[in-house]
């Protein structure tokens, strides 16, 4: 089970990491995904780009970037829980998401239909 459990977590962070890519043009320089209980957290290192970083130096500006990424993040949530489902074959309840100007993190977490560590050793 910890095999196909790693082994999905890579698969979803490989998967955000090439949707960000083709939505923004720059993707994270890393992605980590955690599967705990019904719960599917990733964590997203160097997500701003050159621009917002210019633009964070000011609180005016990260004002703006948090308001431009959470109005991106609403428009393409259902890309985002396709993408889970997709992978899971779990039905995605709710999910959030917030970015960090301070230190260009961003984190998503998604509640699942399902507690998915179990569902992982049921399906192995």
């Amino acid at each position: 089970m910890l095999n196909s459990k790693k082994k999905l977590e890579a698969e979803i962070s490989a998967a955000f990491i090439k949707f960000q890519r083709d939505l923004i043009g720059k993707g994270p320089q890393e992605a980590k995904t955690y599967i705990i209980n019904d719960m599917l957290i990733t964590r997203f290192k160097g997500v701003l780009t050159i621009e917002e970083k210019h633009l964070v130096s000011r609180n005016s500006g990260r004002k703006l970037v948090k308001q431009m990424r959470t109005l991106l993040r609403e428009m393409y949530s259902e890309n985002y829980e396709k993408i889970v489902e997709e992978y899971t074959g779990c039905k995605v309840l709710s999910s959030h998401s917030d970015i960090s100007t301070k230190t260009g993190e961003r984190i998503e977490v998604f509640i699942m239909d399902k507690d998915l560590e179990k569902h992982l050793e049921i399906t192995k």
